[in-house]
């Protein structure tokens, strides 16, 4: 059983950033590619970033140039740092990884940007 663990959330001023980190219990070097989601009420869950083994990364369109996603391989740890944070970025953040043909969801972190 794969665990996932988010942290950072919270309140930010718009043009603030946070830090998300997403502890996994097992190397993060078996659930590659691990990724972000987000979800909003009455929204389908969006891809943000992913990232996989030799460190390629995505992200949509709306957060490129804006987010970053990384791993800790020594850490066993996946981050992702916002900068320049928008309203519209409000959300509940996922955390996802896949053991085999098996996906694994964090519980959510929220991040809410607002004055």
């Amino acid at each position: 059983q794969v665990q996932l663990v988010e942290s950072g959330g919270g309140l930010v001023q718009p043009g603030g950033s946070l830090r998300l980190s997403c502890a996994t219990s097992t190397s993060i070097f078996s659930i590659y590619p691990m990724a972000w989601y987000r979800q909003v009420p009455g929204k389908q869950r969006e891809l943000v970033a992913g990232i996989n083994s030799i460190g390629y990364t995505s992200y949509a369109d709306s957060v490129k140039g804006r987010f970053t996603i990384s791993g800790d391989n020594a850490k066993n740890t996946v981050y992702l740092q916002m900068n320049s944070l928008k309203p519209e970025d409000t959300a509940v953040y996922y955390c996802n990884g896949r053991l085999g043909q098996q996906p694994y969801w964090g519980q959510g972190t929220q991040v809410t940007v607002s004055s």
